[in-house]
């Protein structure tokens, strides 16, 4: 989501550039103003604040936004069944609503404020809870700034930010479509945002995260995001249990056009999500944008030419989850690398994310509906371990290392699990996770919302 914040931060405070974290202060002194040195969210005088780089954010923040709202919506209500449609669509929209209220309550400061002690690397601290101690108008001459971007206002960086959040939790509702109470799941997403995405997301983008300070390069969550949604749905597939017939009977997807047009928000709010990531309106965010592109394009080929060769033909849905393949492994990359090793990237991804979502989704025997973990856990292991591997010393600041990425890789997917199991049982002791099967064999519509799709 940001090429490395914690490279922008410690270049911004004066660290050189062989630092592990150098990248964010190439940002920064990109910027149309002079760099800022910050340690913490402060203020900084209303001249210090670039236009363009905030106006760029600002339409990054809306596109990525789309994403979700409606492009994740689309893209998996066109997958489920009829009778489930409306559940689907309407946990997305509620899982949009009570992330953005707790990001504004406690996640953003415990995600991208400093932590204190020896908890400071793991977790961040609460003096953003609420959003208090900023100064949004400039009227004093100062306008709040957080130290990862000290040259947009801090209320933009910190929107931004929640859309990356907000797009998170609505991935892990494709694993558990069409059997999980709408209740528990918007009570599940509160607490996961709270102790899993909040804690990973200062490992790696807040400058005293611990993994931030190993090297590890995320440019735009293809650990935070993907790896971690990846990782929650698997465990939500585990927990629930398949679907009533799974196996047994035919589960006809609604409508593949809403899942095309899904996909093309998807692909194209990604340009937000990527190139936004750069905090800057300059040559990196367009970097992220081309390779961004070249990316998504080779996934879908490369998920088509597997199709092809296995089963003989190709499929609008696979070459939707093609593309989505590419995005997802290219986010931690995109302002790392040359669009060859995008291409390279794309290839790869396509291929493995097929290979996640028949041959290791049969091996898993997890009912993991619209196969999160086999395209975005394994998307975005392989981009996490691709940028180790093809990061440009002369594009990035930094060398890339392999080994830093898998102890990343390894490290975030090991939490997930652990965490997203734990605060599924919390949640099970306050209700139920599951509807009842005839509510299922009904369809979770008109047994949770009494709503209907028109015939």
């Amino acid at each position: 989501m940001h090429q490395n914040r914690a490279a922008l931060a410690a270049l911004t405070v004066g660290l050189s550039l062989a630092a592990p974290s150098s990248l964010w202060a190439q940002v920064a002194q990109s910027a149309a103003s002079a760099p800022v040195a910050l340690s913490a969210p402060g203020l900084v005088a209303t001249s210090a604040i670039s236009g363009a780089d905030t106006a760029w954010l600002m339409v990054s923040t809306a596109l990525v936004l789309l994403m979700t709202l409606p492009g994740i919506a689309l893209f998996y209500g066109g997958m489920v069944r009829r009778q489930n449609v409306i559940n689907t669509m309407a946990s997305v929209v509620g899982i949009a609503a009570v992330v953005s209220v707790l990001w504004f309550a406690l996640a953003y400061s415990l995600a991208f404020t400093p932590g204190s002690g020896i908890l400071g690397g793991f977790i961040g601290g609460v003096q953003r809870m609420g959003f208090a101690g900023m100064d949004y108008l400039g009227a004093s001459a100062q306008v709040s700034v957080s130290h990862i971007a000290p040259h947009v206002p801090e209320s933009v960086f910190a929107m931004f930010q929640l859309t990356f959040a907000i797009i998170t939790c609505a991935l892990v509702v494709g694993a558990l479509v069409e059997r999980m109470h709408f209740g528990a799941l918007l009570l599940f997403s509160s607490l996961w945002l709270l102790l899993v995405y909040a804690p990973i997301a200062h490992w790696v983008w807040e400058p005293g995260g611990w993994l931030a300070k190993q090297g590890a390069l995320d440019f735009a969550g293809g650990s935070v995001v993907h790896i971690n949604a990846g990782a929650a749905a698997l465990v939500c597939a585990y927990a629930l249990g398949p679907r009533t017939g799974y196996g047994r009977e035919p589960f006809v997807p609604f409508n593949l056009g809403l899942t095309m047009a899904g996909t093309g928000l998807l692909w194209v709010g990604w340009f937000g999500f990527n190139a936004g990531s750069a905090l800057a309106a300059d040559g990196r965010a367009g970097l992220a944008l081309l390779v961004t592109h070249v990316a998504a394009a080779a996934g879908a080929l490369s998920w088509m030419g597997a199709e092809w060769l296995a089963r003989k033909r190709a499929s609008l849905l696979g070459l939707c989850s093609g593309v989505v393949a590419g995005l997802v492994a290219i986010t931690p990359a995109a302002g790392f690398v040359t669009p060859r090793s995008a291409l390279v990237i794309g290839l790869v991804a396509g291929v493995a994310c097929y290979w996640g979502a028949t041959t290791l989704k049969r091996k898993l025997q997890a009912d993991d509906s619209l196969d999160v973990f086999g395209v975005h856990g394994v998307g975005g292991l392989v981009g996490a371990m691709l940028t180790g591997v093809f990061a440009d010393p002369d594009i990035a600041g930094v060398q890339g290392s392999v080994v830093t990425q898998l102890i990343a890789c390894v490290a975030v997917l090991g939490y997930s699990l652990v965490m997203s199991a734990v605060v599924l049982w919390i949640t099970s002791r306050v209700t139920d996770l599951r509807v009842r099967e005839t509510d299922e064999r009904t369809g979770l519509d008109l047994a949770l919302h009494n709503e209907q799709i028109g015939h």
